[in-house]
């Protein structure tokens, strides 16, 4: 069995000839963590047809175009989220190449598996997130081509070093918002491009399920289409500024937001050293570098809240 991205789309392309759809399928911050291939792979390929789902959704309204010129990309870390483990029964049902991606090689997610991946520890460049970023990668490169494929693997090769960097320096930040933001019910987050998949998890997965504070994340480029409604002098955002081709929209956003709001938190990867990145491929590691900071910041709001991070009030306890 093939075990890394390159070998795995090797051996799938070499088996199958032509891919005409790419799935990417999970659920919470695993669906998140697919999102920058999604993004890649949809920004980049002229031919292939890419679509992100949420596991349930997969399952009960499976795309007709499933088959066997498929690729069913899966991602859970336990390797046992039922619904992201029935897609992956489904794709390989269909006759879709089942590409998985856990933590837990001998897991149920697994065995629907063709190729699984087990992400290395302490590694951004091999996490989830950047497995998904490479498979699409390399499925854009050895199906159509892709000229900035050398830029790219570039990139991987810097990513643990700036996030390394990056973490360090925004820990002082990331604590002095702990303590202003702990007693808050409410935070918003906000991204465009790769990084609205950060938005989304740090609303959903570290606020909503690890912190239970409200969230909603807010695509810069639909802020000006309602939500901007409730901007004011109380409300909390925390806004995601990107590097590449999405940026004017977070830029946009955040010259309203600086003038009618006063609890604004401002996370920008320029400042956090991505620019040592090559400049045709950096919008595709924002997410890669942004879900570290996300996680630093999380970090010090629970303990600012006396609330750990592990703690849950309904999930892995009751049937749901």
């Amino acid at each position: 069995m093939a075990c890394c991205p390159k070998s795995v789309i090797s051996e799938i392309v070499k088996a199958k000839g032509a891919i005409k759809s790419v799935y990417f399928v999970a659920c919470g911050g695993s669906y998140a963590g697919l999102h920058p291939g999604k993004y890649f792979l949809e920004s980049e390929s002229k031919e292939l047809k890419v679509d992100h789902y949420t596991a349930n959704e997969f399952c009960h309204a499976t795309p007709k175009a499933l088959g066997a010129d498929s690729i069913v990309i899966t991602q859970s870390s336990s390797g046992n989220t039922p619904e992201t483990v029935k897609a992956a029964e489904i794709a390989q049902k269909a006759g879709a190449a089942s590409i998985v991606i856990t933590n837990k090689p001998e897991s149920p997610l697994a065995q629907n598996g063709d190729y699984v991946l087990v992400p290395e520890k302490g590694s951004t460049a091999n996490s989830g997130q950047a497995y998904s970023l490479k498979l699409a990668v390399e499925i854009l490169n050895q199906t159509e081509g892709y000229e900035n494929y050398d830029e790219m693997y570039n990139g991987f090769d810097r990513i643990d070093k700036i996030v390394g960097n990056a973490t360090q320096f925004i820990a002082p930040r990331a604590e002095k918002w702990a303590k202003m933001y702990k007693d808050e019910k409410l935070i918003y987050t906000m991204g465009s491009g790769s990084a609205h998949s950060v938005a989304y998890s740090f609303a959903i997965c570290l606020l909503m399920e690890m912190q239970w504070v409200n969230s909603s994340a807010i695509h810069s480029g639909e802020y000006f289409h309602g939500p901007f409604e409730i901007t004011d002098r109380e409300t909390p955002f925390i806004v995601f500024m990107s590097e590449g081709r999405t940026r004017p929209l977070d830029q946009r956003a955040l010259d309203f937001l600086k003038q009618y709001a006063e609890k604004l938190m401002i996370v920008d990867v320029k400042e956090l050293g991505i620019n040592t990145i090559d400049d045709k491929v950096v919008e595709f590691f924002n997410p890669l570098l942004l879900v570290h900071a996300i996680r630093v910041f999380a970090q010090k709001l629970s303990e600012e809240r006396k609330h750990p991070l592990t703690v849950r009030r309904y999930m892995w306890k009751l049937e749901y």
